[in-house]
């Protein structure tokens, strides 16, 4: 039997599953608050931390590094790519290590992970759709100023596991329905699926879309600069993932703390928490308008649908565009950990990392 050890680092979490074949042997997930991984100046000064929670868990539940067979890593900040599973190499390693995508996200340190354990433990290591996969159309790629470029980062992982999953359950394939799909946690990423390929959404990593537990959204550019004067670029370029959002309000990343004060009536948190699902709204919005109001669904899932107020929310200002599902949580560790073993099975392909981007740029 095969046991795979799957590491999905989030913005404000880690969480650990071991899989033997199909069989999930234990799961378990740390929260980790801003407070914390803001001791660390970058995703990639995290990786001892990190690695000594992954360590934990598996010592908690019996096991070490030793039992496992395959290491499966979120991945993320290496070169964009088609949508698959990519063996982690030496090349994928070091790009993802120097962010040659251009974003620093902690799923990154899911590839850190699964190859220096591999290396000091020995077995196999792979990654699925990792944060920068590329289907952008061109029409979501063009800004306003000749040569910068919106690009593809996202929660694809979930996503995709979702919007397939979701296609199951209406006896279709993913690949020929239309879906807005919303990851609603530390970040929020909003994109449109069609027919099997995300071809836009906001980049919630690079100050774009809806503020977040930790990200800024979308910031007036003018504002912006006034606030630049006054700041380091290195603390925007922060509060682009990490320090933004309830942290720069609050302090905190920690959505329940922030929703305890909602429910108390404080005015600034009833405030700011509205504003966040105001804007998550919008970008639902945006995002069926790119699908020509051809909307098959609107799913919404990660951690923060959890709280009834943000489904009902978006329910009252989107449920007449499509019918909405959710999807609490996400699939992300049942997701990584099948695909993999399919191909461990011979069932499915992996494609080999590229080391090249998958848009090269306009040809103007």
């Amino acid at each position: 039997m095969t046991k795979l050890l799957v590491i999905n680092p989030g913005s404000t979490s880690t969480k650990l599953s071991l899989f033997d074949e199909d069989t999930l042997l234990f799961e378990e997930s740390e929260f980790h608050d801003a407070s914390v991984l803001l001791q660390y100046p970058s995703v990639n000064d995290q990786l001892p931390f990190r690695k000594q929670v992954v360590l934990s868990m598996l010592q908690k539940n019996g096991y070490t590094p030793k039992d496992v067979d395959v290491f499966v890593g979120r991945g993320g900040s290496a070169f964009s790519q088609r949508a698959g599973v990519m063996p982690i190499d030496e090349r994928l390693y070091r790009d993802t290590l120097n962010e040659v995508g251009g974003s620093e996200h902690a799923a990154k340190l899911g590839v850190l992970l699964a190859y220096v354990l591999c290396k000091e433990y020995g077995g196999k290591m792979y990654t699925l759709n990792h944060t920068n996969v590329d289907e952008l159309c061109d029409y979501a790629r063009l800004t306003g100023i000749a040569g910068v470029y919106r690009s593809a980062q996202s929660h694809v992982l979930n996503q995709k596991a979702v919007a397939s999953y979701h296609a199951k359950t209406m006896d279709r394939r993913y690949e020929d329905c239309r879906f807005v799909v919303a990851h609603i946690d530390g970040g929020v990423t909003i994109n449109a699926h069609d027919c099997g390929r995300m071809v836009d959404g906001n980049v919630g990593s690079g100050g774009d879309g809806p503020y977040s537990p930790t990200r800024i959204g979308s910031i007036p550019v003018l504002g912006l600069l006034d606030y630049i004067e006054e700041h380091s670029l290195d603390e925007v370029r922060l509060m682009c993932s990490r320090a933004g959002g309830f942290v720069s309000h609050f302090g905190t990343s920690n959505s329940k703390k922030v929703h305890r004060m909602v429910e108390t009536g404080d005015k600034k948190a009833v405030l700011v928490w509205n504003a966040m699902i105001y804007q998550i709204c919008k970008e639902i919005g945006a995002m069926s308008a790119v699908l020509s109001g051809k909307v098959d669904g609107i799913l919404l899932t990660g951690g923060l649908v959890r709280f009834d107020d943000i489904v009902e929310g978006i329910r009252a200002r989107c449920g007449w565009i499509a019918p909405i599902t959710v999807y609490p949580g996400e699939m992300e560790q049942e997701e990584l950990a099948g695909a993999v073993m399919r191909v461990l099975h011979g069932e499915e392909p992996a494609h080999p990392y590229t080391g090249e981007p998958v848009w090269k740029g306009f040809e103007f």
